[in-house]
């Protein structure tokens, strides 16, 4: 290998430019450390295929890498496993297939893909050489012989999906038939029976939601509640209980007080007249306007008045052109020896800057001094109380949920040990809104596993709170009496008798307007219903009071005066009467002819690849070239659930 990163003999094209990505993809996977999540140890092995094993260490790589790259939520980790366990099962089938079938890798190939998964290795082109290589793969926790073999089978993987994809045809026919389905159009009537509608007619008796209680009853649970002791550190309550005294004030005082010395400043105002962005033969007109407000000033004019009407500077103007205080090198060197030169109270003349002229007055103006302690001492308070807050929340992150757990049946003391406040919430459940933390899914995930006694992890909640709960006792799941749920019942009884409702009077419509030669107006007429005419519309379109076009795709079909439905959509159940079709517009198919080619090329390579994945994995567990250690799989997957 070190041999073929001396050589430069030129690299072949080894991959496809979709399939590369998928090698790159595939490749990251293993370039993470281990996903933390409690599993069998890496040398377990999950699954086989022939002499190659696929182990837990793999699978919690894999599995990390989908979380970080958020293709997974974190809480379903443990109902995905299986399926990510399948993925991988299949890659070392495919690898394994072509192993059998002859397909080779060379160095140039491995080289050329390490080039372009990895490019940092190969500036401008040359290998930066092997120890970097292996410091490289040793950061990511990998040798150079693993990653390079697992390379290798991804390369072998995509030589044989390759083959299975290649050769795909498409007749003229094909891309013909493409364009009109894709451009022709229909035009319908419809008539929609909306549930709301109906509403009004459905009221159950007592009688009807007891019986549809007792029938359903098994629905109706009172899931396990929990009773807590949740720990709360807030920050703000903590700084709040924390007072630093003068001596605290004073040591920190001395030993900051670079922080405190102020620079000379001045506060000062201005009015501005613009000339950057101005053609030049305007500027003498500028200056005689700022001559003429200078004059006003002057004359005893308001200055603030007459910036917020005249000033340019949008900022200040608003503010009566106050710029508020200013240290020296934070503005234009003109504006600067104006502000700079003037005492407290005076107006400068107009001054001359790159952005424009200037009015400049100063408010006041400060030598550069050290603030003195009593100054400064409500920063040094504040500096002191963010300190110690800080102190104390990493205390509590790194050590309260220990103190708990030693002590779960006192969790006052521990509160006060950490400077926390206790919350007690009986019967808590999933989803419930708890004081001093609202909803939080974080924290109810952090609950979910725990049993009497029991203490969560520290959660982080908005406003950086911090929280962590002991469980002091469980209440055990029951059913649910009708009284507690009579009106989810009674609701329940209405949706299902209103959803019936809808379709019958749908089918009704249908029938009636079929009976009377599709003339679907008289039809809704006759039932109260109002008729709608679309405008033209594609396979693609959406259309105004039904949704995507998919919904009636079955009009596509028909012929003109053809009524057809119901038809259920997101809103209502709607019956519909083919009006016209609108042919696809031929002129624009030479123009669109490569790109639906493409598209029907790559759809049909996509199934072909999908079928042949298929049959090779089949065909491997037939021949027991497969093999899953099933109890293995089904103790990441419990143990995934509970972390």
């Amino acid at each position: 290998m070190f041999d073929l990163f001396r050589s430069r003999e030129k690299s072949v094209r080894i991959l496809l430019g979709a399939l590369l990505v998928v090698v790159a993809i595939s490749m990251l996977t293993y370039l993470v450390p281990n996903y933390n999540s409690g599993a069998p140890t890496s040398d377990t092995v999950v699954a086989s295929v022939g002499s190659d094993q696929i182990t837990s260490g793999d699978v919690a790589r894999r599995v990390q890498n989908e979380v970080r790259g958020r293709q997974l939520p974190k809480e379903l980790v443990s109902t995905y496993i299986p399926q990510i366990i399948d993925q991988m099962v299949d890659e070392q089938a495919l690898a394994y297939e072509a192993t059998s079938l002859g397909f080779q890798v060379s160095d140039a190939d491995l080289r050329s893909a390490i080039q372009t998964i990895i490019p940092d290795l190969f500036p401008d082109g040359h290998f930066v050489g092997t120890d970097a290589y292996a410091g490289f793969l040793a950061r990511q926790e990998m040798s150079i012989q693993d990653f390079e073999a697992k390379l290798r089978r991804q390369l072998l993987v995509t030589k044989l999906r390759e083959v299975a994809v290649e050769g795909t045809i498409i007749a003229p026919v094909e891309v013909e038939r493409a364009y009109q389905e894709r451009n022709e159009k229909i035009k319908i009537q419809f008539a929609r029976v909306m549930p709301d509608k109906l509403r009004a007619e459905i009221n159950p008796s007592a009688q009807d939601v007891a019986e549809f209680f007792k029938v359903n009853q098994a629905r109706f649970q009172v899931p396990a509640l929990k009773n807590l002791a949740v720990l709360v550190a807030d920050p703000a309550k903590i700084g709040e209980s924390l007072v630093p005294t003068d001596a605290d004030l004073l040591r920190l005082y001395n030993q900051n007080k670079e922080q405190f010395r102020v620079k000379e400043r001045v506060h000062v105002e201005h009015i501005l007249l613009k000339t950057a962005g101005k053609p030049p033969a305007d500027d003498a007109k500028i200056r005689a306007q700022a001559a003429d407000l200078l004059k006003q000033i002057q004359g005893g004019a308001n200055f603030e008045d007459l910036a917020k009407k005249n000033s340019e500077d949008t900022g200040s103007a608003a503010k009566g052109g106050d710029l508020d205080w200013i240290e020296r090198g934070q503005t234009l060197p003109e504006f600067e020896r104006a502000a700079f030169s003037l005492k407290p109270g005076e107006t400068s003349g107009i001054v001359k800057t790159e952005v424009g002229y200037h009015i400049v007055r100063v408010i006041a103006h400060e030598e550069a001094h050290l603030n003195p302690f009593e100054q400064a001492k409500p920063q040094l308070a504040a500096n002191w109380k963010n300190v110690r807050v800080n102190d104390i929340v990493q205390q509590i992150s790194d050590h309260a949920q220990a103190a708990l757990q030693k002590n779960p049946l006192h969790p006052d003391e521990v509160a006060a040990q950490f400077h926390m406040q206790v919350v007690r919430a009986d019967g808590a459940r999933p989803g419930q809104p708890l004081p001093e933390i609202g909803t939080n899914n974080d924290f109810d995930q952090s609950i979910a596993a725990l049993k009497q006694g029991q203490v969560s992890q520290p959660v982080v909640l908005p406003g950086n709170k911090l929280a962590l709960a002991v469980v002091t006792g469980v209440v055990p799941p029951r059913p649910n009496t009708l009284a507690e749920v009579e009106a989810q019942v009674r609701g329940m009884v209405i949706q299902n008798r209103l959803a019936a409702l809808v379709q019958t009077r749908a089918r009704d419509l249908a029938a009636k307007a079929k009976a009377n030669g599709g003339d679907l107006v008289a039809a809704a007429k006759s039932m109260g219903l109002e008729v709608t005419t679309s405008v033209e519309f594609n396979r693609a379109a959406s259309i105004e009071g039904i949704g995507p076009a998919s919904y009636v795709h079955e009009g596509f079909t028909l012929p003109d005066g053809a009524v057809f439905g119901p038809v259920g959509t997101q809103q209502a159940f709607l019956v519909a009467k083919v009006i016209a079709h609108i042919p696809a517009d031929m002129s624009q198919f030479e123009q669109a002819r490569s790109g639906i080619r493409d598209d029907i090329k790559s759809q049909r390579a996509r199934d072909r690849n999908t079928l042949f994945e298929t049959g090779v994995r089949e065909a491997l567990r037939k021949q027991g070239k497969i093999k899953y250690h099933q109890d293995v799989i089904d103790r990441i997957v419990a143990q995934n659930r509970a972390s």
